[in-house]
């Protein structure tokens, strides 16, 4: 069972180092720490993109930016507590990794992601003052013990338009990239605070029928 789950979400990155190792939390005993990295787009920008990762796995008290690394993972999530507010955390979940001297010589294969998800919230669908048609689809992906993965997507052109028709609840394969994304938040009147959201940038949806459930 746990196997099959693990399955239905699965990432594959490859990039540099940008960042030391800084302590989130603990699990029986575990150490697990977030370091960033930065993946390339074909559009010579960059994806910095956080990597939770095990003390048992790397060791934490090196410094290894700049150096080249392919993780292979989840895209995970969790509910960090802000005041009286919830905020929706993300970072790639390493299972397995190795150093790595370059990236890959096909670029899109630098930043994979698949997943088997449910549409949990109604997508939302907009033009840019450019005309470019977008739908935020926010989808949970099942994990093992009853825990689910909340996940915001992006499509895009005709992926957008079909992602607009689409119902709460719907079973959903996604295969993507992971990227990173600049917002300004307005704290209060004087204050406005940059901060980054991380998202699925959707290549290709299709709709699981019921009878390839069965």
């Amino acid at each position: 069972m746990v196997d099959k789950v693990i399955e239905n979400n699965k990432v594959c990155i490859v990039g540099k180092i940008v960042s030391e190792f800084e302590y989130s939390h603990e699990v029986f005993g575990e150490g697990f720490y977030i370091v960033n990295v930065s993946v390339n787009r074909l559009s010579n920008m960059a994806d910095v993109i956080p990597l939770m990762i095990s003390e048992r796995l790397i060791d934490v008290t090196k410094d290894y930016r700049g150096s080249m690394i392919e993780a292979i993972g989840q895209f995970r999530s969790y509910n960090r507590h802000e005041g009286v507010k919830n905020r929706l955390m993300l970072s790639i979940f390493v299972r397995e990794f190795q150093f790595v001297d370059e990236e890959p010589e096909e670029q899109n294969k630098s930043n994979q992601i698949y997943l088997d998800c449910y549409i949990c919230k109604a997508p939302v669908y907009r033009k840019t003052p450019l005309g470019r048609e977008i739908a935020d689809v926010l989808v949970a992906v099942n994990r093992p013990y009853g825990k689910s993965d909340y996940i915001p997507c992006i499509a895009w052109g005709r992926n957008a338009r079909y992602a607009a028709t689409l119902e709460v609840g719907s079973h959903l394969i996604i295969w993507g990239r992971v990227q990173s994304r600049e917002y300004a938040k307005k704290i209060s009147e004087d204050e406005v605070e940059k901060r980054v959201a991380y998202e699925v940038s959707i290549s290709k949806i299709e709709v699981v029928d019921k009878e390839e459930i069965q």
